[in-house]
């Protein structure tokens, strides 16, 4: 895996959003298992995936896992690990950014299911004091929903917001540790944002919150709990929380950060501390792990990890701005032409990552591409998402003056997923 830090620069596909093709190809034509009509359209997935690395990414990466009478793994991998010429590995390991989020939740509803933390309370009630000012009031439910009007600290450590220059990164992110309590000090000097639970506006302090309340009501650090409570019990063996250590142990992907200026080489960003994002956003893990996580999240309380009741709170997902895309308590529900899938993306420097899976948890789909701060390469991701849950969509004929108003669900290609606005974490 390459370790030098400037290299060549990628040949940048045109801006613009990176549609999957739809032709009217039969569905063995199209990759598709005629004999399973739920089959993911595999060659839909790997146009999307070849649209990411068009568009910037050295490589990337779907897993497909279906889980029933017979679980069965379908992998598909585009390009390379890293610019030394090592073709990409679905099965190495990788930051997952905010898929953090995901896990941070479900520590949090486990201790509010033993009583140790009111969601419906002010969250300040659960946290160290002085951590929040004494006014303000909101819930660790709204914050967790990011409807909480809490500022987005990493704002200020990028400069502005969205932009990801390799000077940033090297100067305040790379091998600069934070302790999370200065993280949300930050963000408290910008004053709250909107009055909470008025509107949805996505924050990685909100996260950073909840690890702190994590830590507090279980006097331990919070990769102690982590380990503890979700990596020891599902046999997590390649998942870890490992700030402040900058590295990836084992074999894993190299990530790329793009610079602003697309005419500069990609950096190398794989060695970073994640203290920066710390709860948020700082997990290291591998398509397995996110599958076994994700499965037995979405088996409530036979799964291990949650209760029926509180899965329910986790998945009843509140509208954003992003149509199709809606968010719970660190959960978040896409909307497709077959049905709603719930998982979370995570975009840190230099990997970029969708993991979501339907509600029965019967299949998980994880997408992964090795280069950041490229809005084609996250649209290319998104897009993978429809051909691996759903298949090929069958084609309709065009609507004449006679036809239906409308058409049943999943009868036509759904328009392109917009991105989410999250785009670094």
């Amino acid at each position: 895996m390459a370790k030098t830090s400037l290299l060549r620069p990628l040949a940048v596909a045109a801006a613009g959003a990176v549609l999957v093709a739809t032709g009217a190809l039969p569905a063995a034509a199209a990759g598709q298992d005629t004999t399973d009509p739920t089959a993911p359209d595999l060659t839909g997935v790997r146009t999307a995936l070849q649209a990411t690395t068009a568009a910037g990414a050295p490589g990337a990466f779907a897993v497909i896992s279906d889980h029933g009478a017979v679980d069965r793994t379908r992998s598909v991998n585009v390009g390379l690990a890293d610019l030394d010429g090592t073709p990409m590995n679905s099965s190495w390991r990788f930051r997952v950014g905010s898929n953090s989020k995901m896990f941070a939740a479900v520590l949090v509803m486990q201790l509010a299911q033993e009583g140790r933390i009111d969601l419906d309370r002010p969250l300040r009630e659960y946290l160290p004091a002085d951590t929040l000012p004494e006014s303000w009031t909101m819930t660790g439910r709204q914050v967790m929903e990011h409807r909480a009007g809490v500022y987005d600290h990493t704002n200020d450590l990028l400069e502005q917001a969205g932009e990801e220059t390799t000077s940033a990164f090297e100067a305040r992110i790379r091998s600069t540790v934070y302790d999370p309590r200065a993280l949300v000090a930050m963000s408290v000097r910008h004053g709250l944002q909107s009055t909470p639970g008025s509107r949805y506006s996505y924050s990685n302090t909100d996260y950073v919150l909840m690890g702190l309340a994590v830590e507090h009501l279980t006097g331990q650090t919070f990769p102690e709990v982590l380990n503890e409570r979700i990596i020891q019990p599902l046999g997590l063996h390649k998942t870890s929380f490992v700030v402040p250590d900058q590295g990836i142990t084992g074999t894993h992907v190299t990530g790329y950060l793009t610079n602003d200026d697309r005419t500069k080489p990609l950096l190398d960003s794989t060695a970073q501390t994640g203290s920066w994002v710390w709860a948020a956003g700082a997990v290291i893990s591998d398509a397995g792990d996110l599958d076994r996580f994700l499965t037995a999240l979405m088996a409530g309380g036979k799964g291990g990890l949650v209760s029926d009741a509180s899965l329910q709170q986790m998945t009843a997902a509140l509208p954003t701005p992003t149509a199709k895309i809606a968010y719970g308590l660190g959960l978040r529900r896409i909307s497709l032409s077959c049905g709603d899938v719930y998982g979370h993306g995570g975009i840190v420097q230099g990997f970029n990552t969708q993991s979501f899976t339907t509600p029965d948890g019967r299949r998980s789909v994880v997408v992964f591409a090795n280069a950041s701060n490229n809005g084609a390469v996250t649209q290319g991701l998104m897009n993978t998402l429809e051909p691996a849950f759903c298949g090929k969509q069958p084609t309709v004929a065009p609507r004449t003056a006679f036809a239906p108003a409308s058409a049943p669900v999943g009868s036509a290609p759904v328009d392109t997923l917009p991105v989410v606005e999250d785009t670094r974490i």
